[in-house]
């Protein structure tokens, strides 16, 4: 244990083949779960090659001194495993006393649906059967390219476009404006002067 004191690695790796499967075995004995052993194991391995120089042979050996290290160790995780189990119980308590209304919680489905459904509206018709193919048949891009007929970049910038559009609409909170006709290049509305 001196040598592992003055930092010689060999002897710590000496000691580590030792001393690692039975404070492994140690901590699943106590934690009754491998991976939390482990993690056990690991910091009472990490805890003996900073402290070894606390190590007095005259009290006991050292396998006894790693060991009460170990169990230490794993029953200070035991508690604190217990202590978040308890900690999450009470929250469940807690938030279990909450009401849950299921008449407001329908009526904005309804609301959201209503809205999804305008904002569906103000999409070109290639965006919105791309969107409604993919979405809500569960098409891929390819395959809904292939079932309308397009080229695959063409219907991945309609979706994005339509996706963009979609956000802006059901972010503003608004009803959709839709569009009666197509406006060409030449039909563009006239914005009114503004001083």
């Amino acid at each position: 244990m001196g040598a592992v004191a003055r930092g010689d690695e060999a002897a710590f790796g000496r000691l580590y083949a030792v001393i690692a499967p039975r404070v492994y075995g140690l901590a699943v004995g106590v934690l009754r779960d491998w991976a939390l052993a482990e993690e056990v194991t690991q910091d009472v391995i990490a805890e003996v090659w900073c402290t070894a120089g606390r190590f007095d042979g005259a009290r006991g050996s050292a396998l006894g001194w790693v060991l009460t290290i170990a169990r230490r160790r794993s029953v200070d995780r035991v508690r604190a495993e217990q202590a978040h189990t308890n900690r999450l119980v009470k929250a469940g308590v807690a938030s279990a006393g909450i009401a849950y209304d299921q008449v407001a919680e329908a009526i904005d489905d309804r609301v959201r649906h209503r809205q999804v459904r305008s904002c569906l509206e103000c999409l070109t018709d290639l965006q919105r059967q791309a969107l409604l193919l993919a979405y809500y048949r569960g098409h891929s891009c390819r395959e809904v390219a292939d079932l309308l007929h397009v080229a695959l970049p063409t219907v991945k910038t309609r979706m994005r476009d339509g996706l963009i559009r979609l956000r802006d609409c059901l972010g503003s909170g608004h009803e959709p404006v839709v569009p009666s006709a197509r406006i060409g290049p030449r039909q563009r509305p006239r914005l009114a002067a503004t001083r």
